[in-house]
């Protein structure tokens, strides 16, 4: 009984809470019990959000993250950090270190991660140099020695099945794939992205550790997507494959950032790069820490998209 009670005793400040997938952990943090506070610009057009996350008990800080003592008051006010800060404000979190370092008092940081594992994979160089800017951000706080979970969350669902099917558009005959097909991608859903990365946030076994999403049956590849879409929808759909050679091209003639997508989806779908590594050392797989728990599978996610599809978002990167 003591752990539940010290563990949900955690407060947890997010900065990036009104974003894609910090939504979700703002959420599960409130979900999960835990004292949670928004970290949002004051000047955000997420009113309507921030609203709802006010009505469901979370605490909205207003600030810029370039107020320094705005950000050392609001840090000494918690325990735990997460930050899931789109990629254009990547190295701001510098200054979010910066006064970690200042409150003294932080017992986890979560930098904003959640994507492929970047210690572990490389890139063409448009996503390299994106993977770069989160690898300064790691070895900073490894330096400054603050305490971290560092999380690879892989694909989101939902996200990445509007990429590839296009559900939502019902007479599309055609699907788009890239390279082969063959190279397997793990799809977490969202909602269990946000529970888990608020779990791996207040569980000592997973402290200076970097945590993979990749339950055993998340792993799938485009061919397999596309063809248990098939098996639900009932249609066939015409497969127009995009050779590596030519996403390759793209990734060295579209303008930066249009080049960073390109060259995501080279890694994720044409190299399979979130699957290709052992999880090997001191990092761990979520799902085998939480036996409690459970992943939606791919096969439950595309069940949501029969009956209640969720729409369509971009990802930012300028």
């Amino acid at each position: 009984m003591g752990i539940t009670m010290k563990q949900n005793e955690s407060k947890i400040l997010i900065f990036g809470g009104t974003g894609y997938i910090g939504s979700h952990m703002v959420k599960a943090s409130i979900k999960l019990g835990h004292p949670t506070y928004v970290f949002t610009r004051p000047d955000s057009d997420k009113k309507v959000l921030l609203d709802e996350f006010q009505s469901m008990g979370a605490i909205i800080i207003k600030g810029r993250l370039d107020e320094h003592d705005k950000l050392v008051e609001a840090l000494r006010e918690v325990d735990v950090v997460i930050s899931a800060l789109a990629y254009p404000q990547v190295l701001d979190q510098l200054n979010i270190l910066e006064a970690i370092k200042i409150a003294g008092n932080i017992k986890r940081f979560l930098p904003s991660d959640f994507g492929v594992e970047e210690d572990r994979v490389s890139a063409l160089p448009p996503f390299e140099a994106f993977l770069d800017k989160k690898r300064r951000i790691r070895r900073a706080i490894e330096e400054a020695k603050i305490p971290y979970s560092f999380i690879s969350a892989n694909c989101y669902g939902s996200y990445f099945i509007n990429y590839l099917l296009n559900p939502s558009h019902s007479n599309k005959q055609d699907i788009t794939v890239y390279g082969s097909g063959e190279a397997k991608a793990v799809l977490n859903y969202e909602q269990d992205i946000g529970i888990y990365t608020i779990k791996v946030a207040t569980d000592p076994r997973t402290r200076n550790r970097i945590v993979v999403f990749r339950p055993p049956g998340n792993a799938v590849s485009q061919l397999e997507l596309i063809s248990l879409w098939e098996k639900k929808t009932g249609k066939i759909f015409k497969k127009t494959h995009i050779s590596e050679e030519e996403i390759v091209t793209l990734s060295q003639t579209l303008p930066d950032p249009q080049n960073i997508p390109v060259s995501i989806l080279h890694s994720v779908f044409v190299k399979g790069a979130t699957a290709d590594f052992e999880i090997g050392g001191d990092d761990v797989e979520a799902s085998s820490l939480y036996p409690d728990l459970k992943f939606s599978t791919v096969d439950e996610q595309l069940d949501v998209f029969l009956k209640n599809p969720p729409k369509p978002a971009s990802a930012a990167f300028e």
